[in-house]
């Protein structure tokens, strides 16, 4: 393998990186749409609780990826890489299409979330399988001392995914009106997704079987219980909790900090307008996703463990501050309001004979050029004003900001940031995992580790930190807008001090 030439590898790359593109971009845009589709799977008079759902959903997808992970990789480890791929593929880029055509919740009641929890659940088993299998067949083909170099290739495709699922997403809103887009245009990128399947699926169609499967498997050296032989040898076992507890764990929050949380904290917390957010998050990973390849070529040089933990230290230790300044940059008590430019909007929309809702819609400008919308919504009933089931005066107050250039540019420098922990602990990690554990039994071995990380320490972290900064806003912690980063932070710590205990900086077996 020393000798291997890496002329055709870019062909291997190629066709690799395109399924599991797609792949993350199907997986991405229920993400990135989960306050649209909130109000359409669940039901609508309780909206907090509607978007935690839809993040509960979300991450369902991501706990059941190390199922898919031991199922899968167990596939690949008998019968080859190729094959699995293609079911993978297929069982993704089927699901995602059908949540596009799932009928609203208004229209079908609690079939709606029961359905879209099944099709997440299908997902993430596709998911499972295809980074372990992607992966692991490009490494089998690259030179030993070029790991992690060509494999960080493969790294770029989930930021790759996630940027084109906004760009589609924001594509369809700009050639669709605001209503039309809420009405039907949000499943336009679930419908979009078929497409690039059908041509993924041609080209993984003409892939041929990884070089260093097909000897072992010519030479009878393949595993015939991958399960038994990955998790029951105390030996392999060491290395699968060492790949979890030392390094997958801790790069799983990081990643979904920097990309997943960021987006759900513009849009949420900071209340900026969602197409904006989209933008500022594209620029951000357009700028950051080379640094995928330079942190893996980097790990060639001088190792894995000092790149990965170095991101996790710099995660650990910067959070709190990159997001204080991320909150205070669009705070409008901070900004001066233009008071003759506000407008005062009343109106009363008439729901049945009993129930109608009285809307005042409000915008602001401020002298640096941020717009506000703010639209509050009382519920009468018999005309009175509802309560909630605390007691409460049932009034929603939605706010949308469409921040200035000064403050889009602050924030995008603020996400890249942290794109750049992400490519520091995410570049190597594929070359860190192929590394440590032996071809017969690689696929199923590196899987689980993974996606116990990412599915889980990580698909966990929107839900989870979203409802730490729900609670304190609701306690009136004056830095509410911190709390979620807790659950990061502390899994990252964790995570490094094992790494840093018993992560060898030359600790993999370059089995082949």
């Amino acid at each position: 393998m020393s000798n291997k030439s890496t002329k055709g590898i870019w062909k291997v790359i190629s066709a690799s990186s395109m399924g599991t593109m797609i792949e993350w971009y199907d997986f991405y845009i229920f993400g990135s749409l989960a306050v649209v589709l909130s109000t359409k799977f669940f039901p609508s008079d309780n909206p907090t609780a509607a978007f935690l759902s839809t993040l509960a959903t979300f991450a369902a997808g991501f706990v059941v990826r190390p199922f898919g992970a031991l199922f899968f990789g167990r596939l690949g480890d008998l019968i080859g890489r190729k094959y699995t791929f293609m079911v993978t593929l297929m069982l993704m880029g089927g699901a995602t299409f059908v949540i596009g055509c799932i009928p609203s919740y208004e229209t079908i009641g609690f079939m709606a979330p029961v359905l879209v929890l099944v099709l997440r659940l299908l997902q993430g088993l596709a998911l499972g399988g295809e980074y372990g299998g992607a992966a692991t067949y490009v490494a089998e083909h690259a030179p030993k001392h070029q790991k992690g170099y060509w494999t960080s290739w493969i790294q770029t495709t989930a930021t790759v995914g996630l940027f084109i699922s906004l760009v589609v997403i924001l594509l369809t809103k700009s050639v669709l009106s605001k209503e039309a887009f809420d009405e039907w245009g949000w499943r336009v990128p679930f419908w979009v997704s078929i497409i690039m399947v059908y041509v993924s699926f041609l080209i993984r169609k003409n892939m041929h079987e990884s070089p260093v499967f097909a000897k072992a498997k010519s030479e009878g050296k393949t595993s015939t219980n991958p399960l038994k032989e990955s998790f029951g040898n105390k030996y392999n076992l060491k290395f699968v909790l060492l790949a979890l507890f030392g390094a997958t764990m801790g790069q799983g929050v990081v990643w979904y900090t920097g990309q997943f949380y960021a987006m759900n904290f513009l849009k949420t917390v900071q209340s900026i307008d969602s197409s904006q957010v989209d933008t500022l998050l594209g620029i951000a990973l357009i700028l950051g996703t080379p640094f995928f390849v330079v942190f893996g070529w980097l790990s060639d040089k001088i190792g894995r463990k000092a790149i990965m933990m170095g991101g996790m230290l710099l995660a650990i230790i910067c959070y709190r501050p990159i997001y204080r300044a991320m909150y205070s940059s669009t705070d409008l008590a901070f900004k001066t309001e233009i008071v003759d430019q506000t407008k005062v909007v009343p109106s009363v929309k008439e729901l049945d004979s009993v129930k109608k809702d009285s809307v005042f819609t409000t915008t602001k400008a401020y002298t640096d050029g941020t717009k506000v919308e703010e639209i509050k919504t009382i519920h009468f009933e018999n005309g009175k004003v509802m309560l909630d089931d605390k007691g409460k005066e049932k009034i929603e107050t939605k706010i949308t900001k469409t921040i200035s250039n000064s403050d889009k540019w602050f924030l995008i420098l603020m996400v890249f940031i942290q794109v750049i922990f992400v490519t520091m602990v995410y570049g190597p990690i594929a070359a860190f995992l192929v590394e440590m554990f032996p071809v017969k039994i690689r696929y199923t071995s590196m899987s689980l580790p993974y996606h116990v990380g990412n599915g889980i320490f990580g698909g966990l972290l929107p839900a989870i930190s979203t409802y730490f900064v729900t609670n304190a806003k609701e306690a009136g912690n004056a830095e509410f807008y911190l709390e979620g980063l807790w659950y990061p932070i502390g899994i990252t710590a964790v995570c490094f001090i094992i790494g840093m205990i018993y992560v060898d900086r030359k600790n993999n077996t370059l089995h082949d």
